[in-house]
């Protein structure tokens, strides 16, 4: 596959995976998740690749979705179906808890939408002290996609699972540190080398075990994830996809104003 918005590389065992989408704060559409699953696959399957690292160029991790492409639509008068977008997401998402390898995700700058998402499907993310995540899928009078709430759920629990999708707020790298959500935070200007060095570290270690926590984990925790991602999270954003209060959301957000929810 020919990436455009994705450098991909492997370095000493470390398969690296760069989003490059700057025009667009590395939002995730339908090209860049076919990328994605693309080199999450392929990472997968090579031998010489032992741990994966997922990160970003630019001042962002990802903004999320394309908001701006949604707008267009709405003001064509078009629909707005997600089904196939947070479909190839979802196998992304999954991909990532399932395959054989460590996973980190290197997070820095604004991290929106299905982009806390993406940095929450590593098994260890490390995280500069700018980051700031924002469920902001509320604000749009939408559902969190990507798995979102399923992992978040289970990782600090339902009732501040809740409270974050509900309201949308903004939590910043000291919050999601004291929430167990990141490993290790750095400074933006160290973190490419202590994501590197932890990289480096668990490529040299025993391969087979990791592979065998990982699916231990995986058996016990997301055996069901895909089947949740397929049968609950497409069809409860479509709902909302169809609904007044998204098309409203949307505009509300391209048109820097308070949206003025109906309820329908």
């Amino acid at each position: 596959m020919n990436l455009e918005k994705l450098i991909y590389t492997v370095e000493d065992g470390i398969g690296i995976v760069t989003m490059n989408y700057l025009k667009n704060l590395n939002a995730i559409d339908e090209q860049m998740a076919d990328e994605l699953m693309y080199v999450v696959d392929v990472a997968e399957k090579d031998p010489n690749v032992k741990v994966l690292v997922i990160k970003s160029a630019g001042k962002a991790f990802s903004a999320g979705g394309d908001i701006g492409y949604f707008y267009k639509l709405i003001q064509a008068g078009g629909e707005v179906n997600m089904d196939g977008l947070i479909a190839k997401v979802g196998v992304v998402a999954d991909g990532m808890k399932r395959m054989s390898k460590m996973v980190i995700t290197s997070v820095a700058g604004a991290v929106a939408g299905a982009g806390v998402s993406l940095a929450l499907g590593g098994d260890f993310m490390i995280c500069a002290d700018n980051a700031k995540f924002i469920l902001a899928f509320v604000n749009l009078g939408l559902v969190p996609d990507t798995g979102a709430t399923y992992l978040l759920s289970k990782a600090i629990g339902v009732p501040r699972t809740i409270e974050l999708a509900a309201t949308g707020r903004p939590v910043l790298a000291e919050e999601a540190k004291e929430l167990g959500l990141i490993y290790k935070l750095t400074t933006v200007e160290e973190l490419d080398e202590v994501t590197m060095k932890f990289a480096k570290k668990l490529a040299a270690g025993p391969l087979i075990s990791y592979k065998n926590i990982k699916k231990q984990i995986y058996d016990a925790n997301y055996a069901d994830y895909k089947k949740w991602l397929d049968e609950t999270e497409i069809p409860t954003q479509r709902e909302c996809a169809a609904s007044v209060d998204f098309q409203e959301g949307c505009k509300a957000f391209m048109e820097k104003r308070k949206a003025i929810f109906k309820g329908n």
